[in-house]
């Protein structure tokens, strides 16, 4: 069982940064991979950001260039570093960890653009 802890939404103007932390309660050496999706009000669950446990990343395309996926293995986080934030980026943002049995996701942190 995995249990994820994510931190570090609120509310942001356009513009700003934000940064999301998603601590795993299992070794994230144990983990596939994990990742960021999100959803806005009436929209489907998209990804955001995903990083294998070799460290490869992958981006969903309205974020490249924009958002960073990193991770500390000693803290088993994973971080999303969110520049030149825009207000469709208004979403609940959930953590994602996949194993080689399941996938679990984190309770969502709210990140707010608007001015």
């Amino acid at each position: 069982q995995v249990q994820l802890v994510e931190s570090g939404g609120g509310l942001v103007q356009p513009g700003g940064s934000l940064r999301l932390s998603c601590a795993a309660t299992l070794s994230i050496f144990s983990i596939n991979s994990m990742g960021w999706y999100r959803q806005a009000p009436g929209k489907e669950r998209e990804l955001v950001a995903g990083i294998t446990s070799g460290g490869s990343t992958y981006y969903g395309d309205s974020v490249k260039g924009r958002f960073t996926i990193s991770r500390n293995n000693a803290k088993n986080t994973v971080y999303l570093q969110m520049n030149s934030l825009k207000p469709e980026d208004t979403a609940v943002y959930y953590c994602n960890a996949v194993t080689v049995n399941n996938a679990y996701w984190g309770q969502g942190t709210q990140v707010t653009v608007s001015s």
